[in-house]
């Protein structure tokens, strides 16, 4: 339960990271409430996790898929680009996620 508490914190986390680019500076009254509360509830529900799981282990576990979540939908929906180095990267931090969690 506590490491499906963590994924859900780290995909709230994708949320706010993509939601700033469209708060454009947070000028923009609904994407900047949606985004403050997708910050609340990722660290709210990390806060939750943290109970039951190792610090370090949670927090970067987190930030992984905050960070892999928001490289794809840069990609998807930003139109980043999509280079075999940039993929192969976010293939070694899914890497780092996975050996996380089998050594915890």
């Amino acid at each position: 339960m506590h490491w499906i508490l963590l994924f859900i914190a780290g995909l709230f986390e994708t949320g706010w990271a993509i939601g700033l680019k469209y708060t454009d500076g947070f000028t923009k009254p609904l994407p900047t409430v949606l985004t403050a509360l997708s910050m609340i509830i990722s660290v709210v529900l990390l806060g939750l996790a943290l109970k039951h799981l190792p610090v370090g282990t949670g927090y970067a576990v987190w930030t992984g898929i905050g960070t892999v979540g928001t490289a794809l939908l840069g990609i998807w929906l930003l139109g980043e680009p999509a280079t075999v180095a940039r993929l192969a990267c976010i293939g070694l931090i899914v890497a780092g996620i996975i050996g996380l969690k089998l050594a915890a």
